[in-house]
C-alpha cells in the first residue's frame, strides 16, 4: 500500500483535488515511474559529460531506422486541429479568465516556468483547471470587479504545462519521499479532468516541457498508457505537444515524437530555454560558444533559424503540428509610439514564423491575439494548419545548428546590466509567488531569469571583454548587482533574490537550474 502524505499549509477548495482517490492515483505514478525518472535525470549528466569531451554533438545513429522510417504521428485530436493562436499564463483565476475569453484558439494553462511551485499555486492551479473545464470559472477582484467566462462562442482549448522532470513536490510525500512535481501535476489534472473533456468534445491535452530527448518522452508515453488503463480512458486520448528548448532534443526530434507515439501531437520551438540549454551543455567549449547579447540573438539568427526549419521540417514530415514561440511583449495604453514598435515586431515576428510553415504561435496577453490570427490568417486563409507543407530540401547540419559564433551582435555592459537586473526583479518576483511577471514592456517568466544568468555565469568563466573594454569578472558582476540592486530601491523579497541571483551567476560550478536552489527559499 502506497503511503501518500499532504505536508503543505492550507490551501482553500484543496478537497476538491486532493481527495484520496486523486492522491491515490498520484501516488500509484510515482510508485511506478518515480524510479526511472530519477535514472533519466542521472543520464542527463552522462549525455552532457560525452557532449562537453566531443565538445559538438550530432544525431543518434542507434535510432537511424526511426529517422529512415516511413511513419506518422496520429492526426490532430479534436480542439487541436486549428492551432494558429495560443495565449500563455499561468492558472491564477483572473489571468485564467482573461486568456480563456480573448479569443485564442489554445490557452496554454501555464504550471512550469510562469507558475510558481509554493502549494498555493500547485494546488489552485488545480482547482482552477477544474473549474474552467466544467466552464464554471469566476473570479472577483478586491476591488469589486467580476471576471467570468463568456457565454458566446467557443472557448480556448485547455493544454497545461506540467513542470519539467527536474522538479520535486516537497509538499506531497509518496512513502516519505517528495514526489515528482510532473507526475503531480499531470497526474492530478487526468485524473479530475480526463473524462470530462472527453464528454465535452475535446481531450486530455498537455504541453511537455524541458525533455532533453527521446528516452525522456517514451517515459511519458508510459505514463499517459498507465493513466488511460486505470482512468478507463479510450487509447491514445491523451495527447501532447513537446517543447523543443534543449540542444539535446533539437538532434532528437523525430524520436522523440516517434517514442511518444499514440499521445504525440507537434513540437513547439522557443527561444530563451534553448539559449539556456545551449550555455548549459557547453558551458566547458570555450569561446567559440559564447553568446552576445542576449537581446541581439533572434530568431533570425542563423542557428536559430536551422533549429526553427528543422522543427517544421519534422513536424510535417511526421504530420505533427509546429508551434512557434512566445511574443512577450505587454501592449501599453500610455505611450503610443513605444506601442507601436512593440506591435511591429510582434506582427513580424509572427508574418516570419507564418511564412516558415508553423501551424500556430504563442502570444502571452490578449492584446496580441489579433495580430497573431491576422499574420496566420493571411498564410493559412480557411484551412486550419499547414501540414500539407513538406520542406524536404531542410536538412541542418550539426555545424548549422551549432553555429554560434555565427550569432551576430556585441557583449555590452548594457546587456550585462540588463541580465543582472530583469534576473533579479523577476527572482524577487518568484519567490514571492509570482511566476509571470511583467518587466520593462515584456512578460517574463523562469526562462528569461535562466538565459540571464546562465549568460553572466558565461560571460564570468570565459573572460569575455565588453564592447566597452571591460572584462567580466566576478568582481564586476558583483558591482553591477549592487548597483542594480540600489537602483530598483525597495522590492519584497529582493535581499533574497539577489543573494541567489550570486549564487548561480558566480558558482565555480553552474547550477543546472536555478529553480531548483530557488525553491529552497520557497516558504509555503
Amino acid at each position: 500500500m502506497t503511503d501518500v502524505r499532504v505536508v503543505g499549509p492550507d490551501v482553500e477548495r484543496a478537497g476538491e483535488v486532493l481527495t484520496p482517490e486523486a492522491l491515490a492515483f498520484v501516488g500509484d505514478l510515482q510508485r511506478r515511474f518515480g524510479a526511472q525518472r530519477d535514472a533519466l535525470l542521472a543520464a542527463r549528466g552522462a549525455r552532457r559529460a560525452e557532449i562537453a569531451a566531443a565538445r559538438t554533438i550530432d544525431v543518434r545513429p542507434g535510432t537511424a531506422d526511426i529517422r529512415d522510417g516511413d511513419w506518422r504521428v496520429p492526426p490532430p485530436p479534436p480542439g487541436l486541429v486549428d492551432r494558429r493562436v495560443e495565449i500563455t499564463g499561468p492558472t491564477e483565476p483572473k489571468m485564467a479568465v482573461n486568456a480563456l475569453n480573448c479569443g485564442a484558439d489554445v490557452w496554454l494553462a501555464d504550471l512550469e516556468d510562469a507558475n510558481t511551485p509554493h502549494w498555493r499555486n500547485v494546488v489552485g492551479g488545480q482547482v482552477v483547471l477544474r473549474d474552467a473545464v466544467r466552464r464554471t470559472l469566476a473570479f472577483s477582484s478586491a476591488d469589486g470587479r467580476e471576471y467570468r467566462l463568456r457565454e458566446d462562442g467557443e472557448l480556448p482549448t485547455i493544454v497545461p504545462r506540467p513542470r519539467g522532470w527536474h522538479l520535486p513536490e516537497r509538499h506531497l510525500l509518496v512513502d516519505g519521499e517528495p514526489a515528482v512535481g510532473a507526475l503531480v501535476d499531470a497526474g492530478l489534472y487526468l485524473f479530475h479532468n480526463a473524462q470530462e473533456q472527453l464528454d465535452r468534445g475535446s481531450g486530455p491535452y498537455f504541453y511537455l516541457p524541458k525533455m532533453e530527448g527521446h528516452l525522456e518522452a517514451a517515459l511519458w508515453a508510459l505514463v499517459f498508457d498507465h493513466s488511460e488503463q486505470v482512468l478507463e480512458l479510450p487509447a491514445g486520448s491523451i495527447r501532447a505537444t513537446m517543447l523543443i528548448e534543449t540542444i539535446p532534443a533539437a538532434f532528437e526530434m523525430e524520436e522523440m515524437l516517434h517514442a511518444l507515439g499514440s499521445h504525440a501531437t507537434g513540437l513547439n520551438a522557443g527561444r530563451w530555454d534553448y539559449l539556456f540549454s545551449v550555455i548549459k551543455t557547453f558551458r566547458d567549449a570555450g569561446p567559440e560558444f559564447v553568446l552576445p547579447d542576449r537581446g541581439a540573438v533572434t530568431m533570425t539568427a542563423p542557428m536559430m533559424r536551422a533549429y526553427t526549419d528543422q522543427l517544421v521540417a519534422v513536424c510535417h514530415r511526421r504530420g505533427a503540428m509546429a508551434i512557434g514561440g512566445m511574443a512577450a511583449a505587454i501592449p501599453s495604453r500610455r505611450d503610443a509610439e513605444a506601442n507601436e514598435r512593440a506591435l511591429s515586431k510582434v506582427r513580424e515576428d509572427k508574418t516570419r514564423e507564418a511564412g516558415d510553415g508553423f501551424d500556430g504561435s504563442w502570444v502571452a496577453h490578449p492584446d496580441l491575439v489579433p495580430i497573431c490570427r491576422e499574420a496566420f490568417d493571411a498564410v493559412l486563409g480557411d484551412r486550419p494548419n499547414q501540414l500539407d507543407r513538406q520542406r524536404p530540401e531542410v536538412r541542418p547540419t550539426p555545424a548549422q545548428l551549432l553555429d554560434v559564433a555565427g550569432v551576430p551582435g556585441n557583449r555590452t555592459m548594457a546587456g550585462l546590466r540588463s541580465n543582472v537586473e530583469v534576473a533579479i526583479r523577476y527572482l524577487a518576483a518568484w519567490l514571492g509567488g509570482n511566476g509571470a511577471v511583467g518587466i520593462h514592456g515584456l512578460m517574463e517568466d523562469a526562462a528569461t531569469a535562466e538565459i540571464s544568468r546562465s549568460q553572466v555565469w558565461q560571460w564570468v568563466h570565459n573572460a569575455v571583454v565588453l564592447s566597452s573594454g571591460e572584462t567580466v569578472t566576478e568582481e564586476l558582476v558583483r558591482r553591477v548587482v549592487a548597483e542594480e540592486v540600489a537602483a530598483i530601491g525597495e522590492l519584497p523579497h529582493l535581499d533574497d533574490a539577489r543573494e541567489l541571483f550570486e549564487q548561480v551567476a558566480l558558482a565555480e560550478d553552474f547550477p543546472d537550474f536555478l529553480t531548483l536552489p530557488a525553491y529552497e527559499l520557497v516558504r509555503g
